[in-house]
């Protein structure tokens, strides 16, 4: 073969393998977009929601004001799946209202006004410092957290002894006398249901507050009625309500301290 046909056939294997790199290399850059798309940012989680010890404030002028007690109770129990029987011996709940005097018995307060004392008054579990049901608990299955001060509940360790019940001072505890999942309206699956045979309450929505949401029924609150916070926090709007208003707490002469105060 002579030089010349040798460089021709040179130069034409290279010109096909150029057209075939070129086609592969536009092949892949059409195909690109589709075998390379950037996977969807997931949002990122919000940061909870923490103190040293967590108290609430309740405007009692408030909610006489705005009628909004229904709307508090509606919202836990919603989020919480509490189930509504139609008889009140079977009842559970987590927040609810009492009449003044049953919710503040011996509140000596001559000069308050009558219209407070015909309100209704929301009351739940007060997180107390010092929490009598916490020391009669057998299975440790509520227990008060060193972080917070939170009353808790673990509900796979409760027994259904009651003792709890019989211990807090407030009614603050419901017991599971039938299986409350068939009368859950709408059922929350953000949130575990209960089941026969054990004792549940308030927990002040730790739920919540692990991703970075304020407690349902101050959520629910459209007029400040209700107001949650660091207790140890000096500059805390819990603080700051407690240095400028009158708030009394129920039953604070059993020593239990309970967190929950309100504005009369």
């Amino acid at each position: 073969m002579d030089g010349s046909r040798r460089r021709f056939l040179k130069v034409a294997g290279l010109s096909v393998l150029g057209v075939a790199g070129g086609a592969s290399l536009k092949l892949g850059a059409e195909q690109e977009p589709a075998t390379a798309l950037a996977p969807e940012l997931e949002p990122a989680p919000t940061a909870p929601l923490t103190a040293r010890r967590w108290a609430m404030v309740v405007d009692l002028r408030k909610f006489e004001e705005h009628r909004s007690w229904d709307r508090c109770v509606e919202a836990c129990h919603k989020v919480h799946n509490v189930p509504h029987f139609d008889n009140r011996k079977d009842e559970v709940k987590w927040i609810w209202t009492e009449p003044f005097e049953n919710a503040f018995p011996g509140v000596e307060h001559p000069y308050l006004d009558p219209e407070d004392r015909e309100a209704p008054v929301l009351v739940m579990c007060n997180h107390c410092d010092n929490p009598p049901c916490v020391r009669v608990c057998p299975t440790q299955a509520t227990w008060k957290r060193a972080s917070d001060g939170i009353v808790m509940m673990d509900w796979h360790r409760c027994i259904g002894c009651r003792y709890c019940v019989v211990a807090c001072p407030y009614g603050s505890r419901s017991f599971n006398w039938r299986d409350p999942r068939p009368f859950i309206p709408e059922i929350d699956p953000d949130f575990p249901t209960r089941m026969r045979g054990v004792v549940e309450k308030c927990t002040f929505c730790e739920d919540r507050l692990a991703h970075g949401k304020q407690p349902a029924c101050v959520e629910a609150c459209e007029h400040g009625e209700m107001v949650f916070g660091d207790l140890e926090d000096p500059n805390s709007e819990v603080r700051r309500l407690l240095a400028e208003k009158f708030t009394i707490r129920r039953k604070a002469n059993l020593g239990t301290q309970p967190e929950v105060y309100y504005i009369v």
